[in-house]
């Protein structure tokens, strides 16, 4: 902790930076007043709406109607995913009727290659998600790859941006290399769950299986939509030696 003194002249100096330089919000780009939130004004952050209890043991899914206590959905009732549990930290309608500002940071930062999303999103994610990180007592943290020819035409893999933050935040080691995309997979917007689960079968191997031998793995990904993509990814891991693997995304889609 900084002394009185030289905490009082850092807040002058951030007063001084926010008056110069004023923080907007990453989904309007309006002035954020006061010390609501960091990363959005406050009509915004009314409107996100985090995960919380209750919700799916495994994949995460809250029970927006419900009450009680966590349990199984029925999706991972009637099919169990590879992974152990999986989380995120917001959600939003998955039918894109009304504008939700979540949506809009996500699909400015993956589509409109706003990198410098990454890292405040990425803060949010890991704060957000601490009960779960500490949880899961991941050893390596690997991010969902792009295929190369996706990589080359976004420029970067927003994964990788979002689980960096993750890997500071509490200090675990991230590979961003021992998984890769040998498919390139049609867009999954349009398709069905079953589409989808079809579509990125085959898409992933591992590089080096040694590295994954009998270590918890943290997936990291932005989107959680059927579960498709960090589920083949899961089957991967573990078929090639890795204890288990637990998910992390930024948000997740919910009807």
């Amino acid at each position: 902790m900084l002394p009185p003194h030289r905490q009082a002249l850092a807040d002058r100096l951030d007063w001084l930076v926010d008056w110069l330089y004023p923080p907007r919000c990453r989904a309007c780009r309006g002035r954020i007043a006061g010390r609501d939130s960091e990363y959005f004004c406050s009509a915004c952050w009314s409107q996100i709406r985090l995960v919380s209890h209750p919700l799916c043991t495994v994949c995460g899914r809250p029970f927006l109607d419900a009450s009680g206590d966590d349990h199984l959905c029925g999706v991972c009732l009637s099919r169990t995913p590879r992974f152990v549990s999986a989380r995120a930290w917001a959600c939003y309608p998955r039918e894109e009727i009304t504008e939700d500002p979540l949506r809009q940071v996500v699909q400015k930062f993956k589509y409109g290659r706003k990198v410098s999303l990454g890292k405040s999103l990425g803060q949010l994610m890991a704060s957000g998600c601490r009960e779960f990180l500490n949880e899961c007592r991941a050893d390596t943290i690997i991010p969902v790859p792009l295929h190369p020819k996706r990589l080359r035409w976004r420029g970067f893999n927003q994964s990788v941006l979002l689980a960096r933050q993750v890997s500071r935040a509490y200090g675990l080691p991230m590979d961003p290399f021992v998984l890769v995309r040998d498919k390139e997979t049609s867009a999954q917007t349009q398709l069905s769950e079953e589409e989808r689960r079809k579509n990125v079968r085959g898409a992933f191997s591992v590089q080096s299986a040694a590295s994954l031998n009998g270590k918890t793995i943290l997936l990291v990904d932005d989107v959680y939509t059927s579960g498709a993509t960090v589920n083949e990814c899961s089957r991967v891991l573990m078929q090639a030696g890795a204890k288990k693997v637990s998910v992390l995304t930024l948000a997740r889609t919910i009807s």
